[in-house]
């Protein structure tokens, strides 16, 4: 069983954490401690409060308990059309990224339909637009390796061996020294 002690420790960490910006201020329920006792509901709904209890006040005499009750109205009031204007500003500004993203849209759906419409444009290779073709010959932007260097000529003659003696080119006869298609030569007779 939990002891009150560290329900309210929560309870008081919970609105300290809610408390600072952000979030949903005008759903969120708070606690106010008035002048009569606390108060709880939606920042809305502390206003009502507050208000009734002002005109009650007002009602028996008491102008002090009346200022202070709608001054306890006119904070939460602040609270809730500051958090009304955050909204307000967020939908803004969602709006305008949607109306961006639909003109980003529309504008490529219109290229397409111009290069549908207009298949011939760059379909030939040829009447496409090329490129400039700049010739610089002392700067190419890559770095200089030793395969890409020219080799240098020798100056000293190689000598090299000579070849072997081409072979003797064939003719239509068979030889009688060398057998034909691997068959035995004939004797003549």
């Amino acid at each position: 069983m939990k002891s009150s002690r560290s329900r309210s420790r929560s309870k008081s960490s919970r609105n300290r954490n809610s408390g600072g910006g952000g979030g949903n201020v005008v759903n969120r329920v708070f606690d106010s401690s008035g002048p009569e006792g606390k108060v709880r509901g939606t920042p809305q709904q502390i206003i009502d409060k507050y208000n009734q209890l002002a005109r009650d006040a007002q009602l028996s005499g008491d102008r002090v308990a009346t200022e202070n009750f709608q001054q306890h109205a006119e904070h939460y009031l602040r609270m809730l059309s500051e958090a009304q204007r955050e909204i307000d500003a967020r939908r803004e500004e969602q709006e305008r990224q949607n109306r961006e993203r639909q003109a980003e849209r529309d504008r490529e759906r219109a290229q397409r339909q111009e290069q549908e419409s207009n298949p011939s444009g760059n379909a030939d290779p040829a009447k496409a637009p090329q490129p400039d073709v700049v010739d610089s010959e002392g700067d190419s932007g890559l770095v200089e390796t030793p395969e890409s260097q020219p080799k240098p000529k020798s100056t000293r003659s190689r000598s090299r061996k000579p070849k072997a003696a081409a072979p003797a080119p064939a003719t239509d006869a068979p030889s009688e020294t060398a057998p034909d298609n691997g068959s035995a030569p004939e004797a003549a007779e």
